[in-house]
């Protein structure tokens, strides 16, 4: 039984997010409203109570703030202005920086200055590197192109997937969760479904759109990854399809992104009031990643890419902090760890009927 408390919880999550969140008295109206309270999960009134009471470990352990979608109804509704919605968001945050075994997702998520001056190094190296490993354009391009291909396998293996087991081990083998072989199977194809369509953002009401903007985005970054690392579409060889595909994702990818920014900056939706720094990170580099990779290809097209490879140096760099910093340590990492957590969620509720049958048998 975890009995820990951490009195000083509320104001470590304060520096992930904003909100009253002493504010809640546990009417319910959050939990009666959200289209996502479902087998047992309560949220976001669950949270806050963990958090008011300063279980830590309580959290640490839950998958519930990655099921919620953040669709703002709960904070909209609130009489007393606690914000749940923002809690949800604060606390993916926080769990972030808790699966995190270099310890850097919590020094940025708390540390703009850190952030930023991670962000610099990131481009002095790239320049640095640039400048003394390659005598020509081709080379800086064929640099580039490798080093997209080896940040992708060395992000993914020394950070992601120790941080995916630390949330398994959080989450499934600290808590002892039995689940039955056929749940870890089933649920892989589970697992899947929700990475790559997010399912349940369909239950919350008017985000049809949203989805639909939020799919067309998500699919045009992987179509443009695939592109740019396994078509090599900057090669001046690629064919006429790998080119016009890639000008087609990297238009998607700037297009829609850019819808995103302006909605966000409006502030109109609940869940745009407000932004973490991070936030607009993501959002804006992404835009800039799709945008710069476009400008690239156009000016290899045209034969200008000689005269003008300033542009691919700031392309170089954008890519570099995206995967460097912004994929690993920042909200993309959600992408990651929300359909995990509908993986484990769906292994506890396994264990749980489970269990549930056992104890009849043994009652019967």
């Amino acid at each position: 039984m975890r009995q820990h408390i951490d009195p000083d919880l509320f104001n470590k999550l304060q520096k992930y997010g904003t909100g009253e969140w002493n504010e809640c008295f546990h009417c319910g109206n959050c939990t009666a409203l959200c289209p996502l309270t479902e087998d047992g999960n309560l949220f976001p009134r669950k949270q806050i109570s963990l958090l008011q009471i300063g279980l830590k470990e309580e959290i640490v352990a839950s998958t519930e703030p990655w099921l919620c979608y953040y669709c703002g109804d709960c904070s909209k509704s609130c009489p007393r202005d606690a914000n749940p919605g923002e809690l949800m968001m604060s606390l993916r945050r926080w769990l972030t920086s808790k699966y995190d075994w270099t310890g850097l997702a919590g020094l940025f998520y708390k540390s703009l200055p850190a952030l930023i001056v991670g962000f610099i190094l990131v481009a002095v190296a790239i320049i640095v590197a640039g400048v003394t490993q390659t005598s020509s354009t081709e080379e800086l391009v064929h640099f580039g192109h490798q080093f997209e291909l080896w940040s992708i396998i060395s992000v993914f293996s020394l950070i992601l997937l120790p941080n995916i087991l630390r949330m398994f081990w959080f989450t499934i083998i600290k808590e002892k969760v039995k689940a039955p072989l056929s749940s870890y199977i089933g649920g892989f194809f589970t697992f899947l479904y929700h990475m790559f369509f997010q399912r349940n953002y369909l239950k919350c009401d008017d985000n049809t759109t949203r989805w639909f903007m939020h799919f067309l985005i998500v699919a045009g970054y992987l179509l443009l990854l695939f592109t740019t690392v396994f078509l090599n579409w900057f090669d001046k060889e690629a064919t006429p399809f790998i080119v016009w595909l890639g000008y087609i994702v990297g238009s998607f990818v700037f297009f829609f992104t850019f819808i995103f920014i302006i909605a966000r900056s409006q502030k109109k939706k609940e869940n745009t009031k407000y932004s973490h720094p991070t936030d607009w990170l993501f959002i804006i580099w992404l835009f800039l990643m799709g945008l710069t990779a476009f400008i690239v290809r156009l000016l290899i097209d045209t034969d200008s890419i000689e005269n003008n490879i300033w542009l691919y140096y700031i392309h170089l760099i954008v890519l570099a902090q995206w995967a460097i910093l912004i994929v690993p340590f920042g909200k993309w990492a959600h992408f990651l760890y929300r359909p995990f957590a509908v993986y484990f969620s769906h292994l506890k509720n396994a264990a749980a009927k489970k269990q549930t049958k056992i104890n009849l048998i043994l009652t019967s």
